[in-house]
C-alpha cells in the first residue's frame, strides 16, 4: 500500500543527488582576482612570465595564474593583495594591457567539467558599480537636424534647386537662397519630403531664408528613440563584454541606470562603458604629406577636417559624412578572402545602404575612414568652484581602400590583428549611441558590504530553518524529522535551480527563500494533520498514511497554485528587486510541492512501508 516502485525511488534519488551536485559550487565562494588582457592579441607565455616576475619581485603572494579565454587571471587569498597587484600590474605592463579587478568563482575543476557553476549575486550581495547616466536630449535633437540637412542638400542638388548655404543653427535648419523664387521651390519640394519639419520664411540681411524646425511630436519621438536606442546599445555592449547579469534600465524621461555586479574597479567599469560613442564613415580628403602640412601650419582646406589616428598621425577627412553608426544593423569579424588579413563584415539598413552605394560608386580606389567619437565630461576648477565641462574626443580607428561599389554589406580591412577585428565588430554590432550620455552619479558597492548582506541573509535563513525544524520535531515527532529532511532538500533544490539558470540572487531574493522555507512546511503540516485525523477515526496506520497523502494533495495543489500565480504576476509586472523576489518564490513553491508530496512520501515509505503489522505511528499527539 505504501511502497513506491523502484523506478520512482531511483528518479527521486537522482533528482535530489543532482540538486546537491549543482548547488555545491555555491559553497566554494569566490577568489579576489586580477584579470589581465592584451589590447591587441592573446596573452602569450612571455606575458605570463612577465606578470609572475612582477608579482614575485614585489613580494605579492598569489594563489595561481591561469588562462581564461584570451586573458590571464591571477587569483589571490585576500582583497589587500588583489588591490596591490592591480596597481602594480597597471604600472608595470603599461597602456598596451587592460588590468581589471574582479571576483572569480573558486569552483573546483571537476565541478566545472560538469558545467556546475555558482549562481550570480546581485549588486547588493556581490558588490559592484552603479552608474546613473543622463542622455543629452538637446544633442539628440541637433543630430536629427544634422541628418536632415545632409539629406536636404542632396535632394536640392538632385532637383537642381540652387541654394547658398544649408546649416544647423541652434534648434533650426537654416537654408539661404539667392532669390525668393528658389526659396519657394525648395519649400514646396522639402515640405512634401519632410513631414516632421515645420517650415517658415524669413529674411537675413535682405536675403531670403527658409527655416525648418522639428515639430513637437517629432521632438518627442526623437527623444524617446534616443533613450531607447541608448539603452539597447549599452545593454548590447556590456553583455558582449561579459559582465554577468548587468542591470540597464530607464529612469525618468532622460536617464539610464547601469549596474555592473562583481566589477570592483570603477575605472575598468568606465572603460567598459567607454564605447558609449558614435561612429562616422568619411572619405579621406588628402594624403599623409598634406595632412602633416595641415597639422603643422594649422591651415585646413575648407572641404576637409583634421583628425588624428590612434597612433597620433594626422589625417585629413572630407567634411561630408557618408553614414553613422546608427545605420549599422550587424557586424562580424573574419578574414579577407583575398589577402587573408583580419576584416570586419558590416550590414547596413536600407537608407544607409543607398547612401553607401551612391558614395562608393563614385570613389572606387579611394580610402575611407571610420571615425570614433566619444563625448566625455570633466570636472575642472574655475574661480574656486567645480564646473563640469564637456569634451569631444575624435579619433580615426581604421582607414581602408574602397575596392568596389558597396551596398548593404561590405567589409572593413587593413586591421592589425584578429583581436582588433573582433573589438571593432563588437563596437559596430552593439550599435552607436543615438545621443551622448554623461555619468551624473557613480556609486561603488564594496565586496565587504556585500559580504555583510550575505551573512545577514544566511543568518535569517538559518534562524528561520532552525525555528521551523524544532517546531516540527516537537509537534510531529518522527514525521517532523521527515518534514525537516524535505525542507532541507527544498532549500538545496532552490539553490541548484538558481545556479543552473545562472539567475541573479539579491537581498529580495533571499527574502523570497526565507519566505519559501516558512511556507514549504505548510504542506507537511496538512499531510500530518490529515494522517492524525485518519488515525483518530480508527483507520490502520498504513491506511492513514495513504489517505493522508491522497486527501491532502488537492488542498496543497490549490494553495500553492494561487501563491504561484501571485508570484508570476509580480514577475510579469514588477521590476528589479521585485522580479528577483518573484523568481526565488516561484522556484521555492515548485520545489516545496516536489519535496512535500514526493520526497517525504518516499522517506515514509522506506521507514514504514514494509511493516505489514504496523500498530502505531510516531507522529505526536495521537
Amino acid at each position: 500500500m505504501n511502497r513506491y516502485p523502484l523506478w520512482k525511488n531511483l528518479l527521486i534519488f537522482l533528482v535530489v543527488a543532482a540538486a546537491f551536485l549543482y548547488a555545491l559550487p555555491n559553497l566554494y565562494g569566490e577568489d579576489p582576482a586580477v584579470q589581465v588582457s592584451n589590447r591587441t592579441q592573446v596573452i602569450s607565455p612571455e606575458d605570463q612570465t612577465r606578470i609572475k616576475t612582477a608579482l614575485d619581485r614585489a613580494g605579492i603572494p598569489y594563489s595561481r595564474l591561469e588562462i581564461q579565454g584570451e586573458s590571464a587571471l591571477v587569483r589571490f587569498a585576500d582583497t589587500e593583495a588583489q588591490l596591490k597587484a592591480g596597481d602594480l600590474l597597471r604600472q608595470d605592463l603599461g597602456s598596451a594591457y587592460s588590468v581589471a579587478l574582479n571576483l572569480a568563482p573558486a569552483t573546483p575543476d571537476w565541478l566545472r567539467a560538469l558545467n556546475a557553476k555558482p549562481m550570480y549575486l546581485g549588486l547588493d550581495l556581490r558588490g559592484g558599480v552603479h552608474f546613473l547616466m543622463e542622455v543629452d536630449m538637446a544633442a539628440a535633437t541637433r543630430q536629427a537636424l544634422e541628418r536632415n540637412v545632409e539629406d536636404m542638400r542632396r535632394l536640392m542638388r538632385e532637383q537642381k534647386i540652387r541654394y547658398v548655404t544649408a546649416s544647423v543653427e541652434g534648434d533650426s535648419i537654416v537654408l539661404r537662397f539667392a532669390d525668393a523664387a528658389e526659396r519657394e521651390t525648395a519649400r514646396s519640394a522639402l515640405s512634401r519630403q519632410y513631414e516632421e519639419l515645420r517650415f517658415a520664411d524669413a529674411e537675413t540681411d535682405g536675403k531670403p531664408v527658409l527655416r525648418a524646425q522639428l515639430t513637437e511630436a517629432a521632438q518627442t519621438a526623437e527623444r524617446k528613440a534616443a533613450l531607447e536606442q541608448n539603452i539597447t546599445t549599452l545593454r548590447n555592449r556590456v553583455n558582449e563584454l561579459g559582465v554577468a547579469e548587468p542591470v540597464i534600465q530607464q529612469q525618468g524621461d532622460s536617464r539610464i541606470v547601469v549596474q555592473l555586479p562583481g566589477v570592483q574597479d570603477t575605472v575598468r567599469a568606465k572603460e567598459i562603458l567607454g564605447a558609449t560613442a558614435t561612429l562616422e564613415f568619411r572619405l579621406v580628403e588628402a594624403g599623409a604629406a598634406e595632412a602633416e602640412d595641415a597639422a603643422r601650419s594649422g591651415h585646413v582646406p575648407p572641404s576637409a577636417r583634421l583628425y588624428r589616428e590612434r597612433n597620433g598621425s594626422p589625417v585629413l577627412l572630407k567634411r561630408q559624412v557618408i553614414i553613422t553608426g546608427d545605420q549599422i544593423t550587424g557586424a562580424a569579424s573574419g578574414l579577407d578572402t583575398q589577402s587573408g588579413s583580419p576584416a570586419v563584415f558590416v550590414n547596413l539598413d536600407g537608407q544607409g545602404a543607398k547612401r553607401m552605394s551612391d558614395i562608393t560608386s563614385q570613389n572606387i580606389g579611394k580610402p575611407m575612414a571610420v571615425v570614433f567619437i566619444e563625448h566625455k565630461s570633466e570636472t575642472v576648477m574655475e574661480n574656486g568652484q567645480q564646473v563640469k565641462k564637456k569634451r569631444v574626443v575624435e579619433e580615426v580607428i581604421n582607414i581602408a581602400t574602397i575596392r568596389d561599389q558597396l551596398s548593404n554589406r561590405f567589409q572593413i580591412s587593413g586591421l592589425d590583428s584578429t583581436r582588433e577585428a573582433r573589438d571593432l565588430a563588437l563596437l559596430l554590432r552593439a550599435g552607436a549611441l543615438r545621443a551622448p550620455i554623461e555619468i551624473v552619479e557613480e556609486r561603488t558597492v564594496g565586496p565587504s558590504l556585500g559580504k555583510e548582506n550575505i551573512n545577514a541573509g544566511v543568518m535569517a535563513a538559518a534562524i528561520g530553518f532552525v525555528a521551523v525544524a524544532l517546531f516540527m520535531i516537537v509537534y510531529y515527532s518522527l514525521f517532523g524529522v521527515f518534514a525537516n529532511i524535505a525542507l532541507f532538500v527544498n532549500l538545496v533544490l532552490i539553490v541548484a535551480v538558481l545556479s543552473l539558470l545562472q539567475a541573479t540572487l539579491t537581498l529580495p531574493g533571499i527574502a523570497g527563500i526565507v519566505l519559501t522555507l516558512g511556507m514549504a512546511v505548510d504542506a507537511n503540516v496538512l499531510i500530518n494533520e490529515r494522517i492524525r485525523e485518519e488515525l483518530r477515526n480508527g483507520n490502520s496506520p498504513q491506511a492513514a498514511i495513504s489517505a493522508g497523502y491522497d486527501r491532502a494533495f488537492g488542498t496543497i495543489l490549490d494553495a500553492n497554485l494561487t501563491t504561484l500565480l501571485a508570484a508570476l504576476a509580480l514577475f510579469a509586472f514588477g521590476t528589479g528587486p521585485i522580479k528577483g523576489f518573484a523568481v526565488t518564490l516561484s522556484i521555492g513553491i515548485l520545489a516545496s510541492m516536489f519535496t512535500a508530496i514526493l520526497v517525504t512520501r518516499a522517506v515514509v515509505n522506506l521507514v514504514y512501508g514494509r511493516q505489514a503489522r504496523l500498530k502505531s505511528l510516531a507522529i505526536g499527539g495521537v
